[in-house]
């Protein structure tokens, strides 16, 4: 897939009315059951083990959205399967008291990853450029009398875009996608979620009287989008209506940036590997069980044979390329 066509990196203007929600691509059929799906999930799996082992960079993931357009089911169904190390979900609602008395970054800072670590951000500092400025809620919030209310929002666009320089210069990426969903589409979620018990815990009046704001709240992503899409922390818009698409889109837009970053195990130091070496042998001698002796041979017996399997595809894909790169010459 290229998901060059959701990326928005500040080299093209995003406009939120010609933009589809529904899109699904070639595909007609649920993504999430296939195994293209599973095959992406297992990669970002190996992928976030050698980046912990490595600790060189960390990334940051946003979640933006309207309510009901997927955000939990995507974090849930891509990121599920990471190993809890090195991996925290946080979920920014409406500011405590406490968070409202310092800058909109304070409770932001200390849920930054460390580097090898992967934070998910259930909204984030976003929601000052969109809740916010829907609302014009910087209106009533105590500040210094130097700060005009016309300029709050350009501000915090240009602070914005500065921070996530500061973090991506310090080891930290910032990868951010907006799941687009139809008003329609998130009618019939609500909907979904009055009718079935199950998820009444779900159904929030706050969320069902925002839609009233559905205008404004799409000129504000339209306008996040386009104010702070940088080389260095693009976003990608997602069409949302079909949550199979949106989360194997997701698990593509997370899976190339991981290769991107390409993380490595760390390599081990040679007197300690040599010394590991020789201490295996004598940790084989050691075991008395033979039928676990024979399992330890058999277990590196497979793994010689994949590795010899692994070099052959690997030759085969490399003539495979020389033939197609010969065709396209002649």
């Amino acid at each position: 897939m290229n998901i060059n066509k959701f990326k928005y990196d500040g080299k093209k203007k995003f406009n939120i009315k010609e933009s589809s929600t529904e899109y699904s691509g070639k595909y007609a059929k649920k993504l999430a059951d296939s195994p293209l799906f599973a095959e992406n999930v297992n990669e970002i799996r190996e992928l976030q083990e050698k980046m912990y082992a490595q600790k060189q960079e960390g990334l940051v993931i946003i979640f933006q959205a309207t309510d009901a357009a997927g955000k939990d089911g995507v974090i849930r169904t891509v990121f599920s399967i990471l190993s809890p190390h090195g991996v925290q979900e946080y979920c920014f609602k409406n500011p405590s008291s406490v968070e409202l008395s310092h800058d909109y970054m304070w409770r932001v800072w200390s849920k930054l990853p460390a580097k090898g670590d992967i934070a998910l951000f259930n909204r984030s500092y976003y929601e000052e450029v969109l809740i916010g400025k829907v609302h014009q809620l910087y209106k009533t919030q105590k500040k210094a009398d130097r700060i005009s209310n016309k300029t709050v929002i350009k501000n915090r666009y240009q602070q914005i875009n500065n921070i996530e320089k500061y973090l991506y210069q310090n080891s930290i990426r910032v990868l951010k996608i907006f799941l687009n969903v139809s008003k329609d589409e998130q009618a019939e979620r609500f909907i979904f979620r009055i009718d079935e018990k199950d998820k009444n815990w779900k159904v929030s009046p706050a969320d069902i009287g925002e839609r009233e704001y559905w205008d404004e709240y799409q000129q504000a992503f339209e306008d996040m989008v386009n104010n702070t899409s940088t080389k260095i922390a693009p976003w990608y818009v997602v069409p949302a209506d079909h949550k199979w698409y949106a989360r194997y889109v997701v698990s593509e837009i997370v899976r190339d940036t991981l290769n991107d970053m390409n993380p490595k195990y760390p390599n081990v130091d040679k007197s300690a590997m040599e010394y590991a070496l020789n201490a295996r042998q004598e940790l084989f001698d050691s075991i008395q069980d033979q039928s676990r002796k024979e399992k330890i041979l058999n277990r590196m017996e497979r793994k010689t044979l994949k590795e010899k399997s692994s070099l052959k595809n690997n030759d085969e894909d490399k003539r495979e390329a020389e033939v197609e790169t010969q065709t396209e010459d002649e």
